[in-house]
């Protein structure tokens, strides 16, 4: 990393466009690494109308400026659109107001329109400051000092429509305000046994309605990039009325408002009530949810995401020369990458072209393989019943059960698996209480409407056990397979689950019945699992983690304290450190670094430091398996005691509340990703001469396959968490953005 060059002194950050959640975040960390960095920055309020307008919205900030934002949702400096910024003459007023703030780095968090603004705007940099100097609007020698402009861009977007990141700024924030709201309206569809046609955001961009579809178990959805045939409202209402014998009590149908017909013809939620009204007789309300979407807390993902954004943007800034391209700073894979700022914009607007010229299938092809194959699982798990088999289909019988502890997203995993699974021809066993049941015999045939309504339940309905066999189990447990005729073995589950299905691999050359496909299903709070970067239940731990301390802090307007908070993760530090990142912790605890009084010490020394200049609150969250000697009781000993003149000291365990909940949306779509996987896996193994025995999770941005049969050389031994852990980087970033440098 190269060093900053000596004539760019000033970076200003700005929020443009609409609004999202998770924008102060990156604010916030934009700012403080700044800072960090000995560079002075400036927010410029109000967006780019601020810029033309200068003075008292274009301010400098201070470590403490950004104090408290975290957790606060839209942006706090402000956002609008400006019709002056686009004329030249609004653009040499925002020049000369950067100029004479010194600024010439831009970071603009925003979406197309306004991350095109500001390319515009760096193009024009040298004739715009060459014609305020010859007006004598600015000195010469100040031309001279700015002669480039430096840009930076993040998407700020709930609609997640831009190239060039996995995730833009506020949609998964989003994604929970949909999701939030149609869990509630299916309670009450449900008790009057209604059809809501709910409208979500999403002009040129189905992704909200499509994964809050699969996250919530809709009916139907519309979206721009693959309209209905022709008939569809027949098919629709067809689908619709073969859910009421089978037991559905109500409907729910997602309509993006951008969607269209094949000819490009508007699809409104009315007309779509009209449609449900009048051919099924239905009792029809419409939900247009609009800027609601917008609102609220920004979610885990949409705290710690931009965070590492705005580091990152620092970092661009300061290293990029006059000739370099703008940057676009996005996530992929959960790392930070670069990319063309202009290319992506292109690329974003090419999209939307394809849909007006009516180029559907080059529209979701542009969107990625995982929207369109998501798009192919919606309209399998939506149907009443599943497909009838053909003649020459091979029938397989599957057995799914739990191991581990049970977790958010269990209950998701196995209602996709099981109808994924009959869609396919195959029979599909249950095992109540995990191998447990198993050998106690308590395996049940399910059936497609058995699983009706577990997507966004919470918990195991079909029970769970932490049992791992050893020899003495082997004959009991072949017996019981070769007994139902299993074919394969689907494990959804955590660690010990992991460890069961590797016992009865290692047990094959004995017992026949286990030479058979098996793949477990990552599903654990902890993230402790190997073959998988982010398993199925931590985002929902993650999420309920952050709502607790959110009220946590909401006390501290009342008192000078600092709060010792313990979270679970076993022997996996991910909760800790995520939830550090996601809340704005001044100090993690893991165990894979453990513990020393150095670090007690210094910890402590910072913490009175901090309140005796004015902190208000302080926040050490440490995972419960950090240190065996240093507790989180002796840690909140510790500093009560010594910090007893400048703050109190509370301490929290935050115990099985962790594991509990409704899935976020973003376990709800993994795990029905995952089980889409996982039983094609078993599908295609089934036929093998040596069936393979592993795991299938996001490792390097993609669902893979990992094979469990190493499984020992995956994980560190004699602890429980694999050997690779990606987050451990992110460690750095946690300590700049929380503790401000010593002067």
């Amino acid at each position: 990393m190269t060093t900053a060059l000596p004539q760019r002194r000033n970076i200003g950050v700005l929020t443009s466009g609409g609004d999202s959640q998770g924008m102060n975040a990156a604010v916030r960390a934009v700012v403080r690494t700044a800072i960090s960095r000995g560079v002075d920055v400036y927010a410029i309020c109000e967006g780019y109308q601020g810029m033309v307008a200068g003075g008292d919205f274009i301010r400098k900030m201070a470590w403490d400026s950004v104090g408290g934002i975290l957790q606060v949702g839209g942006t706090v400096i402000g956002t609008a659109r400006s019709a002056e910024f686009r004329t030249r003459e609004g653009r040499l007023k925002a020049a000369r107001n950067l100029v004479e703030h010194g600024i010439d780095a831009l970071i603009v968090i925003g979406g197309d329109g306004s991350l095109t603004g500001a390319v515009v705007f760096r193009r024009e940099w040298p004739g715009l400051l060459a014609e305020l100097a010859d007006t004598g609007a600015i000195a010469q020698d100040q031309a001279a000092a700015h002669p480039n402009l430096i840009m930076v861009g993040l998407v700020g977007s709930i609609d997640n429509d831009m190239f060039g990141t996995d995730m833009t700024i506020g949609a998964d924030s989003a994604l929970h305000r949909t999701v939030e709201a149609i869990d509630a309206l299916s309670s009450t569809a449900a008790s009057h046994q209604r059809t809501f046609v709910v409208e979500v955001m999403g002009r040129h961009c189905g992704y909200l309605a499509l994964m809050t579809a699969i996250a919530t178990g809709a009916n139907w959805v519309l979206i721009p990039e693959r309209p209905p045939p022709t008939g569809w409202e027949d098919e629709m209402c067809e689908r619709i009325q073969a859910g009421r014998p089978v037991g559905r009590r109500h409907n729910i149908v997602i309509v993006a408002e951008g969607a269209t017909d094949e000819q490009g013809t508007p699809i409104h939620s009315d007309y779509v009530k009209r449609v449900l009204d009048e051919r099924l007789g239905a009792d029809t309300r419409v939900t247009i949810l609009g800027h609601v979407q917008r609102g609220g807390i920004p979610s885990a993902f949409d705290r710690w995401h931009p965070t590492l954004l705005g580091y990152a943007a620092v970092q661009e800034v300061l290293s990029a020369t006059p000739q370099d391209e703008p940057q676009l700073i996005g996530l992929r894979h959960h790392r930070v990458v670069r990319s063309p700022l202009m290319e992506n914009v292109e690329k974003t607007k090419q999209v939307a072209q394809e849909i007006a010229q009516h180029n559907y299938e080059t529209a979701m092809g542009m969107r990625g393989g995982s929207f369109s194959e998501s798009f192919r699982i919606f309209n399998t798990l939506v149907r009443a019943h599943p497909r009838a088999a053909e003649p020459d289909q091979r029938s397989l019988r599957l057995l799914i059960l739990h191991g581990d502890n049970p977790a958010p997203g269990m209950n998701t995993a196995l209602r996709a698996a099981v109808r994924l699974a009959l869609d396919q021809g195959h029979v599909v066993l249950g095992a109540r209480g995990g191998l447990e049941g198993l050998v106690a015999g308590k395996i049940e045939e399910m059936d497609w409407m058995s699983v009706h309504g577990l997507v966004a339940l919470g918990g195991a309905t079909l029970g769970t056990s932490r049992m791992i066999p050893d020899a003495d189990d082997m004959p009991a447990i072949s017996a019981i397979l070769k007994h139902h005729k299993v074919d394969g073995l689907l494990m959804i589950g955590g660690w010990d689950g992991y460890q069961a299905v590797y016992q009865l691999y290692r047990h094959r050359e004995r017992y026949r019945a286990f030479d058979i496909p098996m793949v477990c299903l990552p599903v654990s709070i902890h993230n402790n699992l190997p073959g998988s970067e982010l398993s199925v239940g931590a985002d929902t731990a993650l999420n309920n983690i952050m709502l607790d301390i959110d009220k946590l802090k909401e006390t501290a307007v009342a008192f000078r304290g600092v709060f010792v908070v313990e979270v679970m993760g076993e022997d996996c530090g991910y909760l800790a450190q995520m939830a550090g990142l996601t809340n704005g912790a001044e100090r993690m605890y893991l165990p894979e670094e453990g513990i020393a009084l150095s670090d007690l010490q210094e910890d402590l020394a910072l913490m009175q430091r901090s309140f005796r200049q004015g902190k208000r609150l302080g926040l050490i969250i440490r995972n419960e398996n950090a240190d065996p000697f240093y507790t989180t009781d002796f840690i909140a000993a510790v500093f009560g005691r010594e910090g007893r003149e400048l703050f109190e000291v509370h301490k929290v365990v935050l115990g099985h509340v962790q594991m509990g909940g409704s899935p976020s949306p973003f376990d709800r779509i993994q795990a029905t990703r995952l089980a889409a996987r996982c039983v094609n896996f078993l599908h295609e193994e089934a036929s093998q001469v040596s069936p393979r025995v592993g795991t299938i999770g996001l490792r390097g941005g993609k669902v893979a396959f990992t094979d469990l049969a190493y499984l020992p050389t995956l994980v560190e031994p004699g602890v429980r968490r694999p050997r690779e852990q990606w987050w451990l980087n992110l460690r750095p970033v946690a300590r700049t953005v929380a503790n401000p440098p010593q002067s």
